[in-house]
């Protein structure tokens, strides 16, 4: 699903992250929501969440299960 629409992320949903420092690499990071961060419906780099390890980056991927 298309991590660039709010709409499509609730908290709790298990998702990949790319963190501010893993940016240029594209290292993936997967956890699961605790805050969305991001107020606009729509961000073209991915909509910006916290996870439950506080950790927080924007959504490259949400995991289907």
């Amino acid at each position: 699903m298309d991590g660039r629409k709010r709409e499509n992320i609730h908290v709790g949903d298990l998702v990949h992250i790319v963190l501010k420092k893993d940016q240029r690499t594209g290292e993936l990071t997967e956890g699961c929501v605790k805050k969305i961060l991001t107020n606009s419906k729509f961000h073209p780099h991915g909509i910006k969440v916290m996870l439950d390890t506080g950790e927080v980056g924007r959504v490259k991927e949400i995991i289907e299960e």
